[in-house]
Order: C-alpha cells, then structure tokens, then sequence
C-alpha cells in the first residue's frame, strides 16, 4: 500500500520565518534523535523557511537553547512526537516559557516580542493511518491482513491520560476499515502491556508496529524483549536481536504463531510533510 502526500503551499512570507522542530532526544541513544534530524535537513533543502533547527529534551540543542539561535521575529514550532500528552502539554511549552492556554490555537508573544506559533504534533495528523498501514503492509507483505493481528505499539503513561489517546484513535480508524481480522493497541507503560500478546491477540500471524518517532532503545530493546524475540534467538541458538537487525528476522516464530515485527513508523522520510502540514493547520486555526 503506497502513501501519497500533497506538498503544502505555505504563505509567502513563510520564507521569513523559522521551523523549529522539537524530538526527545536521549543522552544513550543518538538513534533517537536521527529522524528528527533528517527531516529538518529535508524541510531545510526545499527553501521554504528562513531557518530550520532541530531542539531536544535530552539533548543538545536544548529546548531553552534554541530560541537564542533563532533571528527570525515568526517562529513555528512543531513537537515531533505521536501523542498529544506530557511532553507536548507540559514539557515543551515550559521550556519555551508559553502558557498552557491556548496552546495550538494562537500565536503566543514573547518577551522579545518575537511571535512563536506552537503547532500540534506530528502523532494527530490524520496521515498517520494511511503511514502505520503502509509500515504493517511492508513488514509482512505475504501475510493477507483478514487473517492477521495488527498490534499499534504505544508508550502509555501514568502522567497524562491522553499519552495513549493516539495509539488509541489509530486502532479506532483502522478497526472501521475491516481490513485487518483484529486491530489492537499495546503499551509500554500501562495496560494492556506488549508483553501480553499472546493472550491478547486471537490471530496466528501478528504483526506489531511501534507508533514511535524514532527508532531508539524502545523499539531496538524493550519491545522486543517484552515480545519475546531475544529469548527465542537465544533458545535458537542465535545472539540477541541488535539495531536494524531486529526488524529483519521476520517472521519470529513463538508460541504457535508467526510474529512480524516492524520499525518505529517516525523514520518515514515523508514526516517531513507530516511537519509542514501541521504548520499550516496552525495558520488556518487562528485564522479562524
């Protein structure tokens, strides 16, 4: 299933503006970061802004740092993360110095008097469906989805009810569509846990998509050891899944089932327009 995307025409003046693209960053994993990276390189070349930086939680650049890199007096900053939770709600907009009012809706004045326009997240874009689809389709191309689990990997928190919302709302569209024979969320933090699959999911092939933005400990690591997938290398014979290599050993075969694991749905190179769209979603809400 291929995934189509309009370019977004942005306002002529946006080439006076600046993108500041937001990750989490990690000080143990630059994987983390990479996604976030390269669509600011990609958004970067195309020439629509007149500065595009990257800023992080975890690392440098530092979400308090960016701002005094920036010349531009219009600055957009899009929260390169799924859910609309802790982080986008609270973190972000703290280290930014914003109000928690109004966030998303319109620009916010800063001290300087520079304008700064909080977008939402790359995770509420209604593209995300057509994307965890296409991953799901790619990592298990022979497997027809009537007969197939389709298991969206969240992170879950008990800090912010809403960080399950999107994993939540993705199952919800995809349910409605009757592709595949069951469609279910997971978490990492909270119930129902990806660690329980076997119990959760009636399907003899399961394929499980991480709705992440990156590919970082979580995807390399923790989900495949709560799945199962190091120790049935390690029963086979075989070293423990590492990096990229664990994406490639599909199918895993565990407890009567064929399970098909797949990379984080965020290093799709067309995030890129996922961020673009959502700067000019801001624009058209406070327009309003």
């Amino acid at each position: 299933m291929a995934v189509f995307f309009q370019f977004v025409i942005l306002k002529p003046n946006r080439a006076e503006s600046a993108l500041i693209i937001v990750g989490h960053g990690s000080t143990v994993n630059p994987d983390s970061s990479a996604p976030t990276w390269a669509h600011a390189d990609t958004i970067r070349r195309r020439g629509l802004f007149a500065e595009v930086h990257a800023a992080f939680w975890k690392e440098e650049p530092s979400l308090r740092q960016v701002l005094y890199s920036v010349e531009s007096r219009e600055i957009y900053v899009v929260p390169n993360f799924i859910s609309e939770g802790y982080f986008t709600q609270k973190v972000i907009p703290r280290e930014l110095g914003l109000s928690p009012d109004g966030l998303g809706q319109k620009p916010f004045i800063l001290p300087d008097g520079r304008t700064l326009c909080y977008c939402e997240p790359v995770g509420n874009h209604p593209r995300m469906t057509e994307m965890l689809l296409h991953r799901a389709a790619e990592t298990a191309p022979k497997v027809p989805p009537v007969e197939a689990s389709l298991v969206i990997v969240g992170h879950g928190t008990d800090l912010n009810d809403n960080s399950a919302v999107a994993a939540k709302e993705q199952v919800r569209r995809i349910s409605g569509m009757g592709r595949y024979g069951e469609v279910l969320a997971a978490y990492m933090d909270e119930v129902p846990r990806i660690e329980d699959w076997v119990e959760l999911t009636a399907c003899r092939q399961v394929i499980v998509v991480p709705f992440f933005v990156s590919d970082g400990l979580h995807s390399y690591e923790d989900i495949p050891e709560r799945l199962g997938i190091a120790a049935e290398r390690v029963r086979a014979g075989g070293l423990a899944p590492g990096r990229r290599e664990v994406f490639r050993r599909n199918p895993y075969h565990l407890h009567g089932r064929e399970l098909y694991y797949a990379s984080a749905i965020g290093t799709e190179p067309l995030f890129a327009e996922v961020i673009l769209d959502q700067v000019t979603a801001f624009d058209e809400r406070a327009a309003r």
